[in-house]
């Protein structure tokens, strides 16, 4: 598989570099973490700039492989993170652009690429976590509209958010797989209430919801009624294939920080600690030529991302924590003082194994849909 890039990507590259250096020094400084109303201006903001110059659509609307450049370089740039974009962008904008009609995608797109509106993502429930199919919450048809009653848990943005993409149980009598529904609900509908939940790094991009009674329209529906779980491994392939792919450069920015302040304090002294980082150097190397290699065969099938994405991610989530692992040897005590570097994004990186679907998840679906090897009784 050729994994080189044509001149027309390049020059999209010099293009969006370019841009990045004129842009980047004119932003404003970035509200604090726990002002979620002033983070999600800033975060629309940034967006509403990358719309108007020209950049808004890369997550769907460009190749695969011109995305990928896009999240390269904003990251190498320092460019702002999606932020409280991060569903609406990565997760249910790809999603519509692939699986809706072309009104939902005429509705609900423009406004995520301008900056407008903010999704959160209502997939997880707090008995349906690794097993997502496995979920409860019910929604029953009523004329134009689903009556939904339940709720969720690691619900994110959902404290911003002006959309939520949904997973319900339209059919309690069909198998778990088969009785989903995908719908997009307004997060001002009455029946709503969101519970912020505060994560053991201190942030609270996360929150319990619950819906009692709560009425979604029937043309909210994305994809058929009980094809949910086909259409939300659309979503899922597209939050494991590329969505990370820009956190593997700032990871391989992280590493060479590492090395720069091991040598400071004289921690680079240590051999085990420079092969430590020499192998997790090659490793995120790997893992941004697998990222490359996925976008290739994405390209090659259409779009969207394949099973390639679990192989990326089941790997990526254990690298980062060896990376930040690797952060606390280098800053030996200072690893507990949480204004010091690095030692916030470790304590964020023990869930990396967990959300997007769990390590073990990940290697079902290897070793069933790669490896071809039997389901496991």
């Amino acid at each position: 598989m050729d994994l080189s890039y044509t001149p027309e990507e390049e020059e999209f590259r010099a293009r969006l570099r370019d841009w990045l250096a004129r842009v980047l020094p004119g932003l404003p400084p970035k509200p604090s973490p726990d002002d979620w109303p002033g983070r999600r201006a800033y975060d629309l903001g940034w967006q509403r700039r990358l719309h108007d110059a020209g950049y808004a659509d890369v997550h769907w609307d460009a190749s695969p492989t011109t995305r990928l450049i896009f999240l390269e370089e904003t990251e190498k740039a320092g460019a702002p993170y999606v932020g409280a974009n991060f569903v609406g962008l990565l997760h249910a904008g790809p999603t519509i652009a692939a699986e809706g009609t072309p009104e939902q995608r005429e509705r609900w797109l423009p406004p995520i690429l301008r900056g407008e509106e903010v999704w959160c993502q209502g997939f997880s429930e707090p008995e349906a976590g690794s097993d997502l199919a496995a979920l409860r919450t019910r929604a029953w048809r009523d004329g134009d509209a689903y009556v939904v009653t339940g709720s969720k848990i690691w619900t994110s943005h959902a404290e911003v958010a002006d959309w939520c993409e949904l997973l319900v149980r339209t059919d309690p009598r069909a198998p778990k797989h088969r009785g989903i529904t995908w719908l997009a609900m307004p997060m001002d509908t009455p029946g709503i209430t969101v519970r912020p939940l505060r994560t053991l790094a201190g942030s609270a991009e996360f929150a319990e919801v619950f819906l009692d009674e709560v009425r979604v329209p029937v043309a909210n529906r994305v994809g058929d009624e009980n094809d949910g779980w086909r259409v939300t491994l659309v979503t899922l392939s597209f939050e494991r294939g590329t969505a990370f792919a820009g956190e593997v450069v700032a990871c391989r920015r992280v590493l060479g920080e590492l090395a720069v302040e091991a040598r400071k304090n004289g921690r680079w002294d240590d051999p085990a600690l420079r092969r430590r980082l020499g192998r997790l150097g090659a490793e995120f190397r790997a893992l941004w030529r697998l990222a490359q290699w996925n976008v290739s065969a994405a390209e090659a099938a259409g779009g969207v991302p394949g099973t390639g994405g679990s192989v990326f991610k089941l790997r990526y989530s254990h690298a980062r924590q060896e990376l930040y692992d690797a952060a606390a040897e280098v800053l030996g005590a200072d690893c507990l003082d949480l204004d010091r570097p690095w030692t916030l994004d470790r304590l964020s990186s023990l869930s990396y194994t967990i959300a997007a679907g769990t390590s073990q998840i990940q290697r079902t679906i290897v070793a069933e849909r790669i490896l071809g090897l039997p389901k496991g009784r």
